[in-house]
């Protein structure tokens, strides 16, 4: 079976300064992978890397057997890659409906749109009573609703979320990864996740990846990664 993604010797870098230098990593259809690390690591480089954001890069990024590298960001969204960055993105000043349909911006079908809104919706309940209020006015949890529900809208085979957790509440936090896993399960999106909360990205996913100073040092079942000495030590607190 052909991966959703295939990635080989990634290579990322801010002007002169490299980040990612030369990473492997693929994912199947419908799995979860985690991308673990330490602040700094290149994480998040990694997720602006695979959308062609804001980074020079170097190597392959092959989408469901379609080489992807070298591709404007919003050509790499048509083809079926969703995109919920840190600090989650939202247009602040538009309503929560609004930031929906913004993310269906490619797709022509009124009906499907309005089917997928409802769909959402579905997901999240607090959008739909909130979907004529303006985004900066939600919580931070609606708006990371809102922010993986924008991103839904696209339709896409593979979506890449970026610290889900960072600055929730651990009962809005276990909501969020609930839906993300129903989602997994029900529409068959592939996950790419990276979360600075080990324990529960590990909880959440199939298997993971640590990354240190933008090398892959390890990758395996999220069961074998958990067990690591190293990683329990550095990440989960054992």
């Amino acid at each position: 079976m052909t991966p959703v993604l295939e990635v080989r010797g990634l290579m990322a870098a801010y002007g002169p300064t490299r980040v990612l230098k030369g990473i492997d990593l693929d994912i199947a259809d419908g799995e979860i992978v985690t991308l673990l690390g330490a602040n700094g690591a290149g994480k998040t480089t990694t997720l602006r890397a695979l959308c062609q954001m804001m980074v020079a890069t170097q190597g392959s990024i092959t989408l469901s057997g379609q080489r992807i590298d070298g591709r404007s960001t919003e050509q790499i969204a048509k083809l079926g890659v969703g995109h919920v960055p840190d600090g989650r993105g939202t247009f602040l000043g538009l309503t929560s409906e609004e930031n929906l349909r913004l993310g269906a911006y490619a797709r022509t079908s009124r009906e499907g749109i309005a089917a997928d809104m409802e769909r959402i919706y579905d997901y999240f309940p607090r959008l739909k009573e909130r979907r004529a209020q303006q985004a900066g006015t939600l919580s931070g949890g609606e708006q990371q609703m809102l922010a993986i529900g924008r991103a839904l809208m696209g339709k896409p085979r593979l979506l890449l979320l970026d610290e889900p957790s960072f600055g929730l509440a651990p009962l809005i936090v276990k909501d969020i990864f609930a839906i993300m896993r129903r989602i997994n399960q029900e529409e068959r999106v592939s996950i790419l996740l990276v979360e600075q909360n080990a324990k529960l990205a590990l909880d959440l996913a199939d298997r993971a990846y640590l990354l240190e100073t933008g090398r892959i040092v390890l990758s395996g079942p999220s069961g074998e990664i958990r067990r690591d000495d190293a990683v329990r030590r550095a990440y989960l607190g054992d």
